[in-house]
């Protein structure tokens, strides 16, 4: 995984003992412009993509994260933060281990469009937690969406409702480095086996994102449309075979690929239809395939 840190003053330890990749990095970067190629004047030219900022980024205590709605939310729900499973307080939930309404009070740092700090988010409950299947947590924030884009000019990300498409140019913004990754989706893995955990229909990047420590939970941001297709949670880091912090790739025949270097995210498309009225998560719902507890 992306190992989670345990704060700044470690990572900065870390980054004096020159550990690299897993957590080494300067913490700096910005997001990269995306231009739509001109058109001929016979056709239509659709409008040049927004450039990627950190506008409804958060930082963790040791991960990254994002305030991220559905499409059908409304102002007046409770907002909701998406990390990674492995980033929850409570530790690493084992294989088959779904956490559901656990209170919390867990803090997160909004970000602006330029990575600075505007206010502090808190948490009233882990909505949803796993690292079966997918690696990802859903926390229910105290305050709405409207009441954050009301006190910090900032709404929330939206998150794609469809699957993505290999190609798609993506960026992988970091709340806790204030760092973006620019790359493609290289292509999807039918499972990625990392220690105790599979993870299905993963997310691979091409070889410019490379992610470290710190970045897990980062979303994964569509260039073209600005809507959170993946939740980055791990990469190969010294080409081990399946084991911790060293995913391999199994492909529907069982054959086992390992690529080193290469960094992977989790599909959220598949989040939208356990989202109910509210802003609540609903397992029950048509459409939810997450796993239950």
């Amino acid at each position: 995984m992306n190992k989670p840190l345990v704060g700044a003053f470690l990572a900065a330890l870390l980054l004096g003992a020159g550990v690299a990749p897993a957590v080494a990095a300067e913490p700096a970067g910005s997001a990269s412009e995306v231009a739509a190629e001109a058109a001929p004047q016979t056709k239509y030219t659709a409008p040049a993509a927004k450039a990627v900022t950190f506008a409804g980024t958060v930082a963790l205590s040791n991960c990254s994260g994002s305030v991220v709605r559905s499409p059908g939310a409304a102002p007046t729900d409770p907002a909701l933060v998406l990390s990674n499973g492995h980033c929850m307080e409570s530790g690493f939930p084992g294989p088959g281990e779904v956490v559901v309404d656990q209170p919390s009070s867990r803090t997160f740092t909004l970000l602006n469009a330029s990575g600075s700090g505007v206010g502090t988010l808190r948490a009233s409950k882990i909505a949803y937690g796993t690292m079966t299947d997918t690696d990802l947590s859903l926390y229910e924030l105290t305050s709405t969406y409207q009441q954050i884009e009301d006190s910090y000019g900032i709404q929330a990300l939206e998150l794609e409702t469809a699957h993505p498409t290999a190609g798609t140019a993506i960026t992988v913004a970091s709340g806790y480095w204030k760092r973006t990754y620019s790359c493609d989706i290289d292509g999807f893995v039918h499972q990625l086996k990392e220690g105790r955990w599979t993870w299905k229909d993963s997310v691979r990047y091409t070889p410019e994102c490379r992610t470290i420590g710190g970045t897990s939970g980062s979303p994964v941001i569509d260039d073209a449309t600005g809507k959170v297709v993946a939740v980055n949670n791990t990469g190969n880091e010294s080409g081990q075979e399946c084991t911790d912090n060293n995913p391999c790739e199994v492909d529907e025949n069982g054959e086992v690929t390992v690529r080193e270097g290469i960094n992977y995210a989790q599909q959220t498309y598949n989040m939208v239809p356990c989202i109910g009225a509210g802003s609540t998560i609903d397992l029950t719902r048509e459409g939810c395939a997450l796993p239950k507890p």
